[in-house]
């Protein structure tokens, strides 16, 4: 599969099938790249982020946190159930260290009342010597509520991003011109 590049070429990754640039359609941050699935609500999202200053297996946690507040979780209503250490030697990525953790998140849409459960895969590179934590995340809904503006038919042919398509792109993710940190 083919590297997309990303932040003007500075990045690139091998991003799943059919994801589409989030940036055609609306204005994303500097700091971010989007794309999301052609039929799903699926989306994988890139951030450049000030480094965490928190040991390398707490500053996942910390940004799993910082986006259940973002997206305007209830307390009680995120959960992390795996953290792992992810080997910087599987990685395209030259950092200190990476880390993976898999959490739910309920989430209510455009502020509507009705809440889906989204299942958050959440990769995080740490690169300390350009202050600079790295996260790629896919929110994946895995429960819609019949009153959300997502409950709709996706079709029978849709072949959701799976946990291999994301470990592709965080396996593959690198850095190609290091000027992007400053």
């Amino acid at each position: 599969m083919a590297e997309t590049p990303l932040y003007g070429s500075a990045l690139a990754a091998v991003l799943p099938p059919g994801a589409k640039d989030v940036s055609l359609l609306r204005q994303i941050p500097d700091n971010q790249e989007v794309y999301c699935h052609p039929f799903t609500d699926q989306s994988i999202i890139i951030d450049l982020l000030q480094y965490v200053e928190e040991s390398d297996d707490r500053a996942i946690s910390v940004h799993f946190e910082e986006l259940s507040e973002s997206n305007g979780v209830a307390p009680g209503e995120a959960r992390i159930l795996q953290v792992d250490r992810i080997p910087v030697d599987s990685l395209s990525m030259e950092c200190q260290s990476a880390w993976y953790i898999l959490g739910e998140q309920n989430i209510a849409k455009f502020n509507e009342t009705a809440k889906n459960t989204v299942q958050i895969h959440m990769g995080l590179f740490r690169l300390p010597d350009v202050t600079t934590d790295i996260l790629v995340t896919l929110n994946d809904p895995i429960n819609i509520d019949p009153n959300s503006s997502s409950h709709q038919a996706v079709p029978v042919s849709a072949d959701r991003w799976t946990a291999e398509d994301f470990k592709q792109t965080l396996c593959s993710l690198k850095v190609v011109d290091s000027g992007i940190f400053g």
